[in-house]
């Protein structure tokens, strides 16, 4: 399922926050593509690997890591909880994550405001690399991507636009439609997928399903998700008029 567009309603600022987050994360990328075979070493040092994490020891000094790396982790090696949601493993993995930030994170930024929407993002993100490193706190595989992050601004929007109706291309093998669905229908799917497959990946029967941290997800999501509902009464109401995309003077003429 991939949406491209939402009818959530008006809203009443600009995102900036949303669309500075997409630039960093596609602007650190570029980066990384720009390094060629250096990239992985780039990415391992500043990706989460929980055993450095639990350890305190940068994954760069650990025993049987090459002392000649170009790249070295920050220290402290927390820092990599909040380095590791700017990185991301391929074109199809930051197209996705970029898409649902897209989408669904103007509208939550609007109803929080700049500065806590930021926070929010961060610690939804920072307690979704805490949740994979504690599935597994002795793996040395990097954990990156800003999925869990994004994962807290989805819930978030379950809980505030529950009837918002989306956009979504559904793929069936290799047919395709184009399908209205409420916020409510495709993001409870999406989480409902995500804790399906991270319990089937506990199994020993699935460990090679592939490399993606669906507790992470599930971490970010329930964070989110319990931080929405508690201060859902708090934030600002619904926008009554939409503003333009990009600021305009009060006396401007449309």
């Amino acid at each position: 399922m991939i949406p491209f567009k939402d009818y959530p309603g008006p809203r009443r600022r600009v995102p900036w926050v949303t669309w500075g987050l997409i630039a960093a994360n596609v602007v650190i990328f570029l980066y990384q593509v720009s390094l060629g075979p250096l990239a992985q070493a780039f990415m391992f040092a500043y990706a989460m690997v929980p055993v450095a994490v639990v350890n305190g020891i940068p994954q760069t000094m650990l025993p049987g890591v090459p002392a000649n790396l170009p790249f070295h982790t920050p220290e402290p090696v927390y820092l990599t909880l909040i380095t590791s949601m700017f990185l991301h493993a391929g074109w199809l993995h930051i197209a996705g994550n970029m898409l649902f930030l897209f989408i669904f994170g103007d509208n939550v930024e609007d109803r929080m405001g700049h500065l806590p929407y930021l926070v929010f993002y961060l610690f939804c993100g920072l307690v979704a690399s805490l949740a994979q490193l504690v599935i597994d706190p002795s793996s040395v595989i990097p954990s990156l991507g800003a999925s869990g992050a994004i994962a807290g601004v989805l819930a978030s929007y379950l809980v505030l636009f529950p009837w918002a109706r989306v956009r979504t291309v559904i793929f069936i093998f290799v047919f395709f439609t184009v399908v209205t669905l409420p916020a409510i229908l495709l993001i409870g799917l999406w989480f409902v997928l995500q804790v399906f497959d991270g319990v089937a990946g506990l199994t020993t029967v699935q460990q090679g399903m592939g490399g993606v941290a669906y507790f992470a997800h599930i971490g970010g999501f329930v964070t989110g998700l319990v931080i929405t509902w508690l201060l859902r009464r708090q934030l600002q109401p619904e926008a009554p008029i939409s503003y333009p995309f990009f600021p305009r003077h009060p006396r401007s003429i449309s």
